[in-house]
C-alpha cells in the first residue's frame, strides 16, 4: 500500500545537529532518553478506515511527526512504520449501514486520510502496510504461536494465551480488575464461552456468512486486531525497535496484546523499548470518536476554507500527552500566533535565530514539549521589531524542520 507525498524537511545549516530525545515511556511510567543505534525505528498504530480523520487522529500523527523530525534534526536516520487495518468489524459494519462495499469504503477514507497528513505537513511512512496485504506476516506469526501450545480453538476461531508472556501487563501497569473493565470496550469478548482466560485475545477469525474471509493453513477467515500490528511490526522493524506510539486508548489491550503475542512467539525477545501514548481530543466534554459521532474532521476544516497550518499550529499549542477539548478557540488562537510570526520574520536578526533554535530544540528534546516551543517563537516574535533580517532565514527553517510550520 502507498504511503503520501511527504515535504522535503530543511537542514539547519550551521547549528550543528538537535540533542537527543527524551520520551515518556508508558511501561515505565518515567520520561526517559531515547537512544536509537544508527536508525530510529517506529511504529505507529494507524486508522480503521470507516470515516474520514478527525482532530483526534491528527493529534496523533501531528505528534509522532514531532518524533521523527527531533530524530532526523539529531542526525538520525527514521525508519516509519504504519498499519491501516482495512478489514475489521467497525468497517463491515459501517459498510453494511451505508450500503457500500467494505473495501471500497476502506479505499476512499485511507485515500482521504493521505490527503489529510499531506495538507497537515506529516513526513510519511517508509512502509505503509494494510490488514488485508499483512495476511501472510499474521499466519506466520500466528504458526509460530502454535508451535509453543500457546494458540487454541473456539469454534474455529483462534484464540492466543495471554498469561503464556511472562511479561503480559508491563506495557499498561494494570490490574486484571481494570483490564476486565476496559477490554470489552476496546473490541475485547472476555464473556465468550470456550476461552481458557476472560482476557485471551483473538489471532484469527473463521469466516462469518457475508464477511470477507481468506483461505489459508489457518482456515478461511481473516487476521485479529491485535496480531495484525505485531506481525508487520517485526516483519518490517524487528525486534527492540525504539517507539511504538499511537493514542492513550491503544495502551490496553492493543499494545499490551500485540507486544505479548510477539514476545510469546519468540521467547527472550523485546518486542519494543518504549511506549509512547498521545492524549486524547475531547468535544463537549466527551472523548471524540468516531463511535459518538461527536468528531471535528480535519477535512471537513480544510472544505471550509481553514489553513491546515493553522490546524497543525492549533494542535501543537497542546503538549502531545495531554487530554484537551477542542474548541473555536483553538483556531483563533493559531491564526493570531501565525499572523504575529509572520509579520516580524523578515526583521529576525542571526543572534536572534540562534537563541531561538537552540530553545526550540531544548523544548522538544525534553518530551516532545510543543507548547514550550511555541512560547519560545513568541518570546522571539515579540522582540523582533530590533532584528537585521539577518536570521530570517534561519528561523524559517527552523520553523518548518522542527514544527512542520511554514511562514
Amino acid at each position: 500500500m502507498r504511503a503520501w507525498t511527504g515535504p522535503e524537511v530543511p537542514v539547519l545549516e550551521g547549528f550543528g545537529r538537535g540533542p537527543a530525545v527524551s520520551l515518556f515511556n508508558t511501561a515505565s511510567g518515567s520520561v526517559q532518553p531515547t537512544a536509537p543505534e544508527g536508525t530510529a525505528r517506529m511504529y505507529v498504530c494507524g486508522i480503521t478506515p470507516y470515516d474520514a480523520t478527525h482532530i483526534g487522529h491528527a493529534n496523533t500523527y501531528v505528534s509522532f511527526d514531532l518524533l521523527n523530525r527531533a530524530w532526523r534534526d539529531a542526525g538520525l536516520a527514521v525508519h516509519y512504520v504504519q498499519n491501516v487495518t482495512d478489514v475489521d468489524d467497525p468497517l463491515i459494519e459501517r459498510a453494511n449501514a451505508t450500503g457500500v462495499a467494505w473495501d471500497e469504503l476502506a479505499v476512499t477514507e485511507t485515500d482521504l486520510f493521505r490527503e489529510d497528513m499531506t495538507a497537515l505537513r506529516v513526513l510519511p511512512p517508509q512502509e505503509y502496510i494494510g490488514a488485508v496485504e499483512s495476511i501472510p506476516l499474521v499466519v506466520e506469526l500466528v504458526q509460530q504461536l502454535q508451535e509453543h501450545g500457546l494458540v487454541y480453538d473456539v469454534d474455529g476461531d483462534l484464540y492466543f494465551s495471554v498469561r503464556s508472556d511472562p511479561r503480559f501487563g508491563e506495557v499498561s501497569g494494570l490490574e486484571e480488575a481494570e483490564m476486565l473493565r476496559i477490554f470489552p470496550e476496546r473490541g475485547g469478548d472476555p464473556d465468550r464461552r470456550g476461552k481458557k482466560d476472560p482476557l485471551d485475545c483473538l489471532l484469527w477469525q473463521a469466516e462469518r456468512p457475508g464477511e470477507p474471509a481468506w483461505e489459508t493453513v489457518l482456515g478461511k477467515g481473516r487476521p485479529g486486531w491485535h496480531v495484525e500490528c505485531s506481525s508487520i511490526a517485526l516483519r518490517y522493524l524487528g525486534e527492540a525497535f525504539d517507539v511504538q506510539g499511537g493514542g492513550s486508548d491503544l495502551v490496553f489491550p492493543h499494545h499490551e496484546m500485540s507486544a505479548s503475542e510477539a514476545q510469546a512467539a519468540f521467547p527472550g525477545l523485546t518486542f519494543a523499548k518504549s511506549y509512547v501514548h498521545s492524549g486524547m481530543v475531547g468535544l463537549e466534554g466527551e472523548k471524540m470518536s468516531k463511535s459518538k459521532g461527536n468528531l471535528v474532521l480535519v477535512s471537513r476544516l480544510r472544505e471550509s476554507g481553514v489553513d491546515p497550518t493553522l490546524i497543525r499550529l492549533a494542535l501543537l499549542a497542546h503538549h502531545y500527552r495531554s487530554d484537551w477539548e477542542w474548541t473555536d478557540a483553538d483556531l483563533a488562537g493559531a491564526e493570531q500566533r501565525y499572523a504575529d510570526w509572520r509579520a516580524v520574520i523578515s526583521r529576525a536578526s542571526l543572534d536572534q535565530a540562534e537563541q531561538l533554535v537552540d530553545a526550540v530544540r531544548t523544548a522538544l528534546a525534553d518530551d516532545l514539549d510543543a507548547p514550550t516551543a511555541l512560547g519560545a517563537v513568541d518570546a522571539w516574535a515579540a522582540e523582533s521589531d530590533r532584528g537585521d533580517g539577518s536570521g530570517a532565514d534561519a528561523i524559517r527553517a527552523l520553523l518548518d524542520a522542527r514544527l512542520g510550520i511554514l511562514i
